[in-house]
């Protein structure tokens, strides 16, 4: 396991510059006290834990689907509803928390997506490229899949339930089920909500940032 930045880098650090802009006040304007924005956040009851407010003052989160006691199946019900049953789970093209289901339809429905999500797995084989040019060297290999095999040589088609309980011992220590490795990480990806808190690697040592 290793150290994960995209939810920093790639969601709140953008979404707090777009938030100034909106304001009026870019950084490093000092923005005065009491303006602020209403952030709505979409955290559903199942995952009320994540529910949090925002780490600066100028930025107020709401969560209104905890506010209308909303589950993630209330959800699915109300899009299906007005037609928009296939609503797919919010995330990174790249990210590491996806099942097999998930790369199946990246390669299979978008194929440039898939080239590039391809190669930014090999972009990321030896960790990040500042951290080692500062000769803090990852020590081992980093990989999006669970595998720990190159995305493009992973085993994300169809298997048996008993080839993945095998693979299951292989890869996780049997800590991951059938479901989580076929579907990925069940919980949602929002700026305050990602799926988790680490990126897969081949080893116990962190990538410095």
């Amino acid at each position: 396991m290793t150290r994960r930045q995209c939810t920093g880098e790639y969601k709140i650090k953008p979404i707090k510059k777009k938030v100034r802009e909106l304001l009026g006040y870019p950084y490093p304007s000092r923005i005065p006290k009491g303006v602020f924005v209403e952030q709505w956040v979409g955290i559903s009851t199942d995952e009320f834990h994540r529910a949090k407010d925002a780490d600066v003052k100028y930025m107020r989160n709401r969560h209104p689907l905890i506010d209308l006691d909303w589950s993630r199946a209330d959800c699915v019900r109300y899009l299906t509803s007005i037609g928009l049953a296939d609503t797919p789970k919010s995330s990174c093209l790249g990210c590491p928390f996806h099942g097999n289901a998930q790369w199946r339809h990246i390669r299979d429905t978008s194929p440039q997506e898939w080239v590039d999500v391809v190669a930014f797995d090999a972009a990321i084989r030896q960790g990040n490229a500042r951290a080692n040019a500062a000769g803090n060297r990852l020590l081992g290999q980093a990989f999006l899949h669970r595998s720990r095999v190159p995305l493009g040589q992973a085993p994300i088609d169809h298997v048996t339930a008993a080839e993945w309980a095998a693979r299951q011992e292989e890869f996780n220590d049997g800590t991951t089920t059938v479901e989580e490795l076929e579907g990925g990480v069940a919980d949602g990806c929002s700026p305050w909500a990602c799926r988790g808190d680490v990126l897969l690697a081949q080893d116990d040592f962190g990538l410095a940032s």
